[in-house]
């Protein structure tokens, strides 16, 4: 068993979960305590046995719940050191404590092998993250989310991964001619910002192979961007190269189903 499920997506609250029959993990905690446990039951997954919280770095809508779910079920906090230094306050104490991770290196839970990458997002530490299952490493989820702009690292590390969580944030022409001021609109669309959906189609057609069997949209922005937009661009493409993979949109509002990677 390799299984992700995406709990909530968006500017409100992002949270990812991951497990294995000997692991699971949370992936952020932007939501409150109570809906991270409340969405975990309603997957039918017994929040007593998670084993830790990963943070990818300290916005709010990533960070929320991750104190009270640290301290509520004893675990761990996963963290580079400058994010957890940047978020102490809004982290409260951890008594089961921290433990560091470093961008480029990959490290461990139970059978989770971990590999962080450096995100271009206006963070002070942010990663993004490849997840193998110690016993199958042919199965292989990349977690893209938050991110400027297309790299050729992040390329690099996505590349052959069976299940795609990929940032799908707005549509250019309803973030121009939406109602964010013009400096905001001007951030969301720089390198530091996030990728639109065009940039969302882009990145897919440099990693596409046929064993990518599930692809799911994340981080939709309400007000600039729809799930129907979103997903009619990305399988305008999909039909163009007959490639008929599971493609998901994630919510703010609900989680996904359990995905086998």
């Amino acid at each position: 068993m390799f299984q992700v499920a995406v709990l909530a997506s968006g500017s409100k609250g992002n949270s990812i979960v991951i497990r294995t029959e000997k692991a699971k993990i949370l992936l952020d905690a932007g939501l409150s305590g109570n809906k991270i446990l409340s969405t975990l039951h309603s997957l039918n997954l017994d929040e007593g046995k998670l084993d830790a919280v990963v943070i990818s770095h300290e916005h709010l809508d990533h960070i929320r719940g991750a104190g009270i779910i640290c301290r509520r079920l004893k675990i761990p906090l996963y963290i580079t050191e400058q994010t957890y230094t940047i978020s102490i306050r809004k982290l409260g104490n951890l008594p089961t404590g921290v433990r560091y991770f470093s961008i480029g290196e990959s490290f461990r839970i139970k059978d989770i092998i971990i590999n962080p990458f450096s995100s271009s997002h206006n963070a002070v530490d942010c990663s993004n993250f490849i997840f193998q299952k110690e016993s199958d490493l042919e199965r292989k989820l990349a977690v893209v989310i938050d991110v400027g702009f297309i790299s050729r690292l992040m390329l690099f590390n996505i590349k052959n991964s069976t299940t795609i969580i990929l940032e799908s944030n707005h549509d250019e022409k309803m973030l121009i001619e939406g109602p964010y001021s013009w400096d905001l609109k001007q951030r969301v669309k720089s390198s530091h910002g996030h990728l639109s959906n065009k940039q969302a189609v882009k990145l897919i057609e440099n990693v596409v192979h046929f064993g990518l069997k599930n692809l799911v949209l994340a981080h939709l922005s309400e007000i600039n961007n729809t799930p129907e937009i979103a997903k009619s661009q990305m399988e305008k493409f999909l039909k163009r190269i007959n490639h008929k993979l599971n493609l998901v949109i994630a919510s703010q509002y609900k989680p996904t189903k359990l995905l086998d990677i």
